[in-house]
């Protein structure tokens, strides 16, 4: 077994564009939660020289990794790479995060845990419980809430925060997606995920967690994510009947 196969290892994937101002601090604060996990940053080539401090930091810890991109091509590109590297390094689990601290590390050992107990898909949830959303405007939090309403209801899936972007997989799960087919970015990426995942039959478990809104920095969220969203939840529940899918996914699974 080559040094570069890391079985039995977790791999954090975390998209970035401009965010200097929380990577020195955020990347720390991730890797001490526990030996087995590594970071792998998919930049797309920040301003702010956000690459440069990863380097940096890389210089001294082996566990952080980096994937530069020629420009902005989207979360959803920027994960399906992630994705990848995680399945040829054979990483037992790979996860999304967020670098803004809105989704704060110490939730990361309960999501490992869920994982360990049977769980294939671990979903930190802001819904589970009512409202878990801090420092957000009401109109804000009132369209992510009616959001994911919607897309239960359209999809079928039964997962309370399905455009969640604090997400646990493990390999197994992504090894069995085409991502050829999957095009969107923002929260419709985070659900069709979530929908292939159902489709193949593997477990998804949702755990709550209180979602701080950054502190630092620029939220990257527009009105053009949320539209491709409510659109794309049309086009799952429509372009192939789920149960003729799932079908024939199980016979291939």
């Amino acid at each position: 077994m080559t040094k570069d196969i890391k079985t039995g290892r977790y791999l954090i994937i975390v998209p970035t564009y401009n965010e200097i101002m929380n990577i020195k601090e955020f990347i720390p604060a991730v890797l001490k939660r526990d030996k087995k996990i590594d970071i792998l940053i998919i930049d797309d080539n920040s301003p702010d020289k956000t690459a440069r401090a990863v380097k940096n930091i890389m210089k001294k810890n082996n566990r952080v990794f980096i994937l530069e991109r020629e420009g902005k091509m989207g979360l959803g590109t920027a994960y399906i790479e992630g994705f990848k590297y995680g399945i040829e390094k054979k990483y037992k689990y790979i996860f999304e995060m967020d670098a803004d601290f809105s989704h704060n590390p110490k939730y990361l050992i309960k999501m490992i845990e869920s994982l360990n107990k049977g769980a294939d898909v671990i979903i930190g949830s802001r819904y589970i419980h009512g409202v878990s959303v801090a420092h957000w405007p009401l109109k804000r939090l009132m369209l992510s809430k009616f959001a994911n309403i919607y897309a239960s209801i359209m999809t079928g899936v039964k997962v309370k925060d399905l455009t969640a972007g604090f997400v646990g997989y493990k390999r197994k799960v992504l090894e069995n997606i085409d991502f050829h087919y999957i095009k969107a970015s923002g929260y419709a990426f985070q659900i069709e995920m979530k929908y292939k995942s159902h489709l193949w039959d593997f477990k998804l478990k949702e755990i709550p967690i209180i979602f701080a809104d950054r502190e630092k920095g620029e939220s990257k969220i527009s009105k053009k994510i949320v539209y491709e969203a409510l659109f794309r939840c049309v086009t799952l529940r429509f372009s192939k009947k789920p149960e003729k899918l799932k079908k024939y996914l199980k016979k291939k699974h």
